[in-house]
This record gives structure tokens, sequence and C-alpha cells, in this order.
């Protein structure tokens, strides 16, 4: 058999494995959340066959590639070349878009500069190319009576030296060019730097414009025409050249424009670019939302931000002096305010102005002056302070507008107004996925059409379809990067992998099946045995039961987690997985072990929070319940709406009302039953920290609890220590060399980077003074080295640690270690840590709790524990939301809110609301469908 064979696997907490991998085949994974999923299949595997490519080139190549440390391991023969295909989110670069990322942009850009038609964008009609008698006569009409020059263009905005263009320009006789802007002869030695951006005119003649000399003018032009393939450029007295062409150019006003490229439709390109936005579709503006601090306080009490007094200081005369002029009232609740009183708060008085009295001292005076408006000054200040702490404070009000100039579509008014049919580029961007796939066609609407761009649309065709096939027929092709989730990230990067039609590759995935409805996984696992199916081996670390059972091959690690687990409990296919009793997969699988359902559905506390006429995205003003008390689901297709619904509505109104939150929330027309709780927490899977720095300890607070214990101590106390003695991040208590990293990084330049324990403390951290305090016989830096289990026997006597250490256990992460560097955490465990932190704080039985997917990277055991945890928050009075696609969690809700019935425009309603047992009866929904499904067959685990 051909297989992947590794030996003595030791990467974090694999204890010493060795197994043997098939290749070619489809292999899963699994395990409880800290078994060793991810150390072997990204740390070990993966990050093996990478650096044996990298190592594979050249020693200068090298120095340029992210390079990866070799895994602790003692040999893996069998390796292919490996790709991952992480759950990460996509970047940040407010560029990138889900058209450029599949690279359908730069297609479509091709597409529309072959085959576009273009429009004017100031008069609507098409473009038609000039007659040489009409360039003469816009020429005599722009330029009379001016010195100009007539040039033709050569090179236009592209890297290189032109050696053999300039060389051919002096044996046609020609004199003098235009080179960047400036005026060269022929007869000099011209050079061009070759990484630099150049444009390049040969001049053709100089001449005044009049009419007198017509036909010397008409013959300079008709040269240029020839020289610079049907385009001219006149430069006059003003220094800026306009461009006529014979090609195109507006029949009603004149307007001339260079040949379509595809550059000008890229909006990374200057040529492209919308000039306000410079191609971002977006300004960062102040949201006058955010300038609203409560509605039902009055200006004068400090409804709105920024105005701090209405009757000390310069401002505030000017202010009471507008509000007389305009009859508003300084002191009504800004709620009850007419909105054109607020809009001049807001937004200023424009050019009006009014007068101004003052008195001072016994002196007075008036003058007249108008009222900028809050939201302009602030912009003002934000453009011209120098100061990072004035900018960071108003930048708080700040949020992107959709750019005035494109709308948003990024691109300049020439390049939106080129149309294939009805359609500009813009609209093709707007459409989603499943809606482009199904207008390809129309890309090509005659034969000639289809001869150009057959190739292109193929391309398009192609990676719309695989776009489909994974689940994502509802995102739109506009959809920024940065606001995807991990796991459409991750089927936006596996679709591509299927379109590069790459054999014989070793392709590693993190749970692909994250938000992704129980409808649409068989199209998944269907694209997954595609790939391997083209010759290729797909290692897939996964929870998911369906995909778990169609694997050829599943390797189970366990049995616990942390330093219970790194070994192999089980492993074979399906069916050996289930007779197998060590293993707890096999349990769930088999049946043998279910999550329960609760024996009664709770009702809540008779009262609700109530979200009505709900719009944003593709809400279809939609009013929502939920009943207070209670554990609610919200649930439906990727695309649906309940990231909508559930974040950028309801969490972010109600941050904002209860906390004072600088967010803006989606559209939507009020929420009722905000008084009836106190606190909102969100827990999502976002890291605890970005740095080896930040640690369980320090982010739930028991480290603060642990220095103040070690400061108490006789020891501490006779040197005079306090609590930043026993910080690793300030100096005094820390050791220095490393300055407490525990490890020091050394460069080696074309080689990846070593971390190599600190000399001078031995990866402790910390000084000698400091490791000499020791409580029970341990020290700060055991202390941190403890896993929570071990910290609870030595610090559990301590109440507000033992309270801490707890809640870590409850949630089943009593096998991490205080001092475990967050980036070494996955995302299961630190949303773990984050519901630990706040179950550890004083509940009061009014909190409402918000949770996206807690079920990533979760085993079966997991769930249930976490299920566990989300049921006493409950039982304590609080409300619970998860928006969830996991059955086991769905069939335990008291209460379900399924959105759909589609993605996308397809989606935004309410499709059922009430019990699971309700919802099941619901024939259009697809979670009531899938239900029925799961609890019909005994209630065995689905997803």
């Amino acid at each position: 058999m051909r297989a992947i064979t590794i030996r003595g696997a030791r990467v974090h907490n694999l204890d010493n494995i060795s197994l043997k991998i098939p290749r070619d085949k489809l292999i899963v994974i699994t395990g409880v959340s800290g078994s060793g999923k991810s150390s072997l299949a990204f740390d070990t595997i993966y990050a093996e066959g990478q650096r044996r490519y990298v190592e594979s080139l050249s020693a200068y190549a090298r120095q340029f590639l992210g390079q990866m440390e070799k895994p602790d391991v003692d040999s893996i023969e069998g390796l292919s070349p490996a790709i991952s295909i992480e759950q990460k989110g996509a970047g940040h670069n407010p560029r990138s878009t889900v058209a450029t990322l599949t690279e359908i942009y730069d297609y479509l850009r091709v597409v529309f500069a072959r085959v576009g038609r273009r429009y004017c964008p100031d008069c609507d009609i098409p473009i038609q190319g000039q007659s040489i008698d009409e360039i003469t006569a816009s020429v005599l009409e722009h330029f009379e009576g001016q010195k100009t020059q007539i040039l033709a263009p050569i090179v236009q905005g592209r890297k290189g030296e032109f050696r053999k263009e300039l060389d051919q320009l002096r044996r046609d006789g020609f004199l003098r060019v235009r080179l960047d802007n400036e005026i060269l002869s022929l007869d000099e030695e011209i050079q061009c730097a070759k990484t630099k951006v150049h444009h390049l005119e040969v001049v053709i003649d100089r001449i005044v414009a009049e009419s007198r000399r017509r036909s010397r003018l008409a013959d300079s032009l008709e040269a240029a025409l020839r020289a610079g393939g049907g385009v001219v450029m006149v430069l006059g007295d003003a220094g800026e050249p306009e461009t006529f062409s014979e090609k195109e150019a507006c029949a009603n006003c004149g307007r001339s424009f260079d040949p379509l490229h595809p550059r000008v439709f890229s909006f990374n390109n200057p040529y492209g670019a919308c000039p306000e936005c410079q191609g971002l579709g977006t300004l960062l503006e102040v949201n006058p939302e955010l300038l609203i601090q409560d509605p039902a306080l009055s200006v004068r009490d400090g409804g709105i931000a920024f105005i701090r007094s209405v009757d000390d200081g310069w401002t505030a005369l000017i202010l009471r002096a507008m509000a007389a002029k305009y009859h508003i009232d300084l002191d009504r609740p800004i709620a009850k305010l007419p909105k054109n009183h607020l809009n001049r708060l807001l937004f200023g008085t424009g050019e009006e102005r009014f007068t101004v009295k003052w008195e001072r001292s016994g002196n007075t005076g008036e003058w007249m002056t108008r009222y900028e408006g809050l939201a302009p000054n602030l912009e003002r200040r934000y453009r011209e302070t120098h100061s990072d702490e004035i900018r960071e404070g108003i930048g708080r009000f700040m949020s992107p507008q959709p750019c005035p100039a494109c709308g948003g579509s990024r691109l300049r008014p020439e390049s939106r107004a080129v149309r294939i049919g009805s359609h500009t580029l813009p609209d093709w961007i707007r459409m989603g996925v499943g809606e482009a796939a199904a207008h390809v066609d129309d890309l090509a609407p005659t034969a000639r059409d289809r001869s150009i761009a057959g190739q292109a649309l193929k391309e398009i065709r192609d990676r719309l379809r695989f776009l489909n096939d994974v689940g994502l027929s509802y995102i739109t092709l506009d959809r920024p990067s940065s606001t995807l989730s991990g796991g459409e990230s991750q089927r936006i990067r596996l679709a591509t992998q299927i379109g590069s039609r790459l054999v014989g590759v070793l392709y590693v995935l993190d749970e692909p099946s994250i938000g992704l409805h129980h409808r649409d996984n068989d199209r998944l696992l269907q694209t997954l045995k595609q790939l391997r199916d083209l010759g290729n081996s797909v290692l897939v670390v996964e929870h998911d039961r369906e995909t778990i059972l169609e694997a050829d091959h599943i390797i189970d690690l366990g049995p616990g987690a942390g330093r219970y687990g790194g070994r192999i409990v089980a492993e074979g296919t399906a069916a050996q997985i289930k007779r197998s009793k060590e293993s707890l997969t096999g349990l769930y699988l088999s049946g043998q072990r279910a999550i329960p359902i609760p024996k009664q559905r709770l009702k809540g506390n008779g009262q609700s929070l109530e979200i009505l006429g709900a719009t944003e995205h593709n809400l279809k003003s939609i009013n929502v319940r939920f009943p207070l008390g209670t554990f609610i689901a919200v649930t439906g297709v990727s695309g649906s709406g309940k990231s909508t619904l559930v974040d950028e509505i309801l969490y972010r109104a109600l941050a904002r009302r209860l906390h004072r939150a600088s967010l803006s929330p989606g559209a939507h027309r009020s929420i009722r039953g905000i008084d009836k709780i106190d606190k909102v927490v969100e827990i999502d899977q976002s890291p605890i920290g970005r740095t080896p720095r930040s640690n369980p300890a320090t982010y739930t607070g028991a480290f603060t609890h642990i220095r103040d214990l070690m400061t108490r101590l006789p020891e501490a106390k006779v040197r005079g220590y306090k609590p930043g003695r026993f910080s690793f991040n300030v100096k005094g208590g820390r050791c220095e060399a490393c300055h407490g990293d525990g490890v020091v990084k050394i460069e080696m330049h074309f080689l990846p980077d070593v971390f190599v324990p600190c000399e001078v403390c031995q990866g402790r951290r910390y000084n000698r003074e400091t490791l000499e305090v020791t409580f029970k016989g341990h020290s700060i830096a055991d202390i941190l080295k403890m896993t929570v289990e071990e910290a609870a026997d030595v610090l559990g006597n301590i109440p507000p640690l033992k309270r801490k250490l707890e809640t870590l256990s409850d949630v089943g992460l009593g096998y991490i270690q205080l001092g475990q560097p967050a980036t070494t955490l996955s995302g299961g465990e630190a949303q773990r840590v984050k519901l630990a932190t706040e179950l550890s704080r004083v509940a009061t039985g009014k909190t409402f709790y918000i949770l996206d997917e807690p079920t990533t990277g979760l085993h079966f055991e997991d769930i249930r524990m976490l299920l566990q945890v989300l049921r006493r928050l409950v039982a304590s009075g609080n409300t619970v939301v998860v928006i969830e696609h996991q059955l086991d969690v769905i069939k335990t809700a008291d209460y379900i809110i399924d959105l759909g019935p589609e993605g996308g425009d397809g989606g935004g309603r309410i499709v059922a609301e009430g019990s699971p047992e309700e919802v099941m009866k619901i024939k259009s929904s697809f979670t009531g469908t899938a239900l029925k499904e799961y609890l019909g067959s005994g209630g065995s685990p689905s997803r």
C-alpha cells in the first residue's frame, strides 16, 4: 500500500506516535479538543512537507519565503508536496474581494475590455470614433490661440528601458520626446529606469492652434494618429494634455477616450480606480449614529458626544446662538427633536450666517458667523491634527461609508460606463455566485463575442461552479474578504484548488464543514472526493459525523486532551472505529453514547426582547422575538441572515445601549425589551491574545490574584516586592536577557529563525531573585507551568482563584497550562477560556449571552460538556443565543429561530419559530427536515 509513514512524532502533546496514512484517499483525523489533531496534521505532516519544498529552492529564494521549523519527528516517508487550507480569515486587505480572491475579477476585466461597449459617462450614449476633421475642429475649439504640442503616445504606464522604441523613433527622423512630462531631445542619451512606470510620447509638431494653420494642424494630427495607433495627445499652455481618438469619442460632447484595456477596470490601478476613494469604495467619515450617546438625553445633558457644555466657552456661545436662530430646544430629548433640528446640530448651517452676541467683563459685542456642525468639525480635526490621541478619540466615532462618487463600485466613471448588454462591471460583481453563474452567457451575446471571450468565460464559469459546489452560492462577488468567516474563506480557497486541477498533492484541511448547514454538507463531501479522485491525498481535521462516516480512513486521537491525549486510540474504517470500545468517537458514532435531549423545554420568564423591522443586508423587514430566560438557537442555511440579525443588529444595538460601545447597528426600526436585561456578552472564537505573552492566566484575571498571593508571602514582604515584580511584562522581576519571553530568537538569514531557551533563566522568564519567592515550594514560573487541574490542587484554597480554576475545568480545559501562550490555543479552546472568564464573574441573572458557532473545533464529548455549561447559565435566569448548524445543539434548544429559506436574496425571512418539535413540523424548513431525520433515527449524533 502506498502510504505516508510517520515514525516518532512528538510535536506538542503527541506521544511519540508512529502510523501509516494511505495516500490518494480521504483521511479524517478526529478526537476530543486538545487531543493533538492539529499537531499531527498541520504542525507535523504539513510543516514537514512545506519545509522540504522550500529546502528544494535556492538559498536566494528561501530568504523571501516564510520558513517552517523542522517538526519534532524521527522520520516521515512518502510525503507529497503539501497545501494547507486552514480555517482562517482571508486577510484584512480592504482591496481584496471574493472576485479578486478567486481570480474571477481578472477574467471579467479581460472580457469587458475586449467585448464591452463604451458609453459616455456624461451623456450616456454609445462612444464612436472621431474623424480627422472632427479632431481638428475640437483642437481648434479647445486650444484656440495657444501654443500646442502634438504628441503621439508610444508607452503609457509601463515599466522598462524602452531602448528599442527610442532607437526606432530616431531612425524615423523624430527630434523630441516627452518622457514622464519632461521634453527631451532624441540627440542626447535617454535613460529609462527599468523598475519604474513610464509615460513616453513623441513630439510630432509644435504649432499655435489657429484657423489659418488648420491645414498644417490636420497633417500633424494625422501623423500623430499613425504613430500613436489611432490616439493623439495635444498639450496646450495649461500643461495638461487632452487625448483624442479616431476610434472612440462621444458624438454629443466630443469627449475622447483611450482604447479599452483590462487595467482601466482595475481598482488597484490609477487608470481604473475612482479618484475620490482611490479604489477602496469607501471613505472614512463620522457616523452620526455613533455621536448620539443616549437618545433619551437632551443636548444639554450630554446626549451627543463631544458637546460637553452648552453654557461655557465660545463654542457653547455659538451653539446657543444657532439654537436660538433656528428654534432648537437644547433641553429636549434627542429622540424627540425634529429631524431638521438634529441635522443642523450634526451637519451645520452651511453658508447661512447668524448673529452671535457676547458679554464679558462688562464688555459686549456681536459678530456674524456660521455653525460648522459637529460631524464636519470632527472630520476636519481628524485630518488636520498631528496628535495620535486626538485622531484615535475621533476615530471611535467614524466608520467607512460608501464613496459618494462611485457608489462603492471602486471604479472611475469612464470604467463604470462600459457595458455588455445592459450590465456594467459593477452590476456584474454585485451579483451572488448563484445568480452570476446563471448569467455567464450574457457576457458574450454574439458569436463574435463568444469567439473572442470563450476561454475567459470558461474560467469564470468553472470558478463559479466550484464556489457553488462548496455551498457559497449566496456570497456576492464584491464582498470584501475581511468580512468572510473562517469557514467561508476556507471553502473559497478549496474551490480555487479544485480549479487548479493539481495531481499528486497532499491537501490538509481544518474543519471545512464549519458554517455549513446540514442540507449543503453533501455537496462539500462531493468536492473533497473530487479532489481525491483527481489523484490527491486529502487529510481533514474534522468532527462532522457525515464526513467521518464518508472517509476512506479515520485516525482517532485521544483518549483525552493535553497531556492525556496525543495517542492513537483507534484507526481504520468507520465500521472499525464503531467497534472500538476505547474510542469516544466510535461510541458516539455507534449510538452507544449520545447527547441527551432536555426532559423539559424552558418557557422563559415571560418577558422577551423583540427586533422590529430588521432590513440590514438581505433581511426582509422581519420582526423577531427572543424569549428571555431560555436557550435559543438561530439556524438556517449559509447566507440566510443569521449573523446579520444577531451580530450586526442585536449585539451592536444592545452593546451600544447598555455599554455605550462605539458600534453602529444594522438597519432596523426599533428593539423592545432592552430594559429587561442589564448586560450583553458576545463570546466568539477570536484569539484571546495575539502574542505569546497573553495566556489563560492573564486573560481570566487569575494572574492578578496569583501575583497578589506571591506579594503577600513573608519572603516577598521582607524584600519589599510589589505585584509588578511578578509580571514578565515589566522590568524588575523578569529576566532581562529574554525580556520575559523565556526564549531568544536567533535570525538565520535564509534559514528559518531559531528560538532557543534563554540561557540566563532557562526558559523560566524571571530572574533568580524573583524565583526565590515560593508558595508551597512553587515559584511563580512553576505555577504558570501547571495545568489547570494541578493549579487547583495547589491554589484551590484561595477563593478568587478557586472560582476561576473550577470554571476552566467545568468547560473542559483542565488540561491546559495557566501560562500556555495564547497563540497555541485552538479557536474552540480560546472560546471556552472566554466562556470560563464570564462564568467566573458574579452573574446577575439578567445577562444576554451571544455565541457564534460555539461547536467549532469541538468533539461530541466536548459539545456535551459545553451544553452543560450553557444550561447552567440559563438555569440562573440568563438568556443564551447561539448561531449554530450542529444538530446536537439545535435539538437541545428551548426555542429555535430558523431563517431562510435560502441564502442571499433568497433568504432573510423567518421560516420557522418555536421548539424543535414545532420546527420539525414545518415542511419548508431545512433545519426542521434535518431535525426530523436526525431524531427519527434515534437521536444519534448527526453533525
